[in-house]
């Protein structure tokens, strides 16, 4: 058994290891990191490179689209502004317009007023002397053959008739006007 011991005692420690194994280990770690190196880091970078130039790209588009939007805003808001201005010139404008067509449709209606009852007193005058001149006919006749009767005689002459019908009237005009 204690030659077991011995040559346990002489073969290294479990955890170390041999001096062959770490230089194999060392060879296939520089041909692997090599390999890595050559082929798959260039790659590696390559892929990282674009990503990095896409979101560097993506920032610059988003903050172009940010400027953009902002300058479309404030067309926008010029519009607006614009728009409301107009629609208040034109507000403006449909008042003063609907005042004058006020204005011109009362002239309108007084002018047509006062044409209406001019006409009206036209007529009336016109009217008024075709029934004084049917009165004084009426009464004329109605006159004359009253004192016809009175007198006992006809009063048939025109001439006469009508010069007595008139004094007759005229008298009767004047009466009318001293008692007024």
């Amino acid at each position: 058994m204690n030659a077991l011991l011995l040559a346990a005692a002489e073969e290294q420690p479990p955890l170390i290891p041999h001096a062959d194994e770490l230089v194999i280990g060392l060879i296939a770690f520089v041909i692997v990191f090599g390999f890595l190196a050559k082929k798959l880091l260039p790659n590696i970078n390559k892929v990282l490179e674009q990503r990095r130039e896409a979101i560097e790209g993506g920032i610059e588009k988003a903050e172009s689209a940010q400027i953009e939007a902002q300058s479309v805003l404030e067309q926008y808001k010029a519009q607006l502004a614009e728009a409301r201005h107009e629609a208040a010139r034109l507000r403006q404008e449909a008042t003063e317009q609907g005042t004058a067509i006020i204005q011109e449709m009362k002239a309108e209606g007084q002018r047509q007023r006062e044409e209406i009852i001019s006409a009206g007193h036209a007529q009336i005058e016109a009217d008024r002397k075709a029934a004084s001149a049917s009165l004084r006919q009426d009464v004329g006749k109605l006159a004359t053959d009253l004192a016809g009767k009175l007198v006992g005689e006809s009063l048939e002459d025109t001439a006469r008739q009508s010069r007595t019908i008139d004094r007759f009237l005229d008298q009767l005009e004047e009466k009318a006007e001293a008692v007024r």
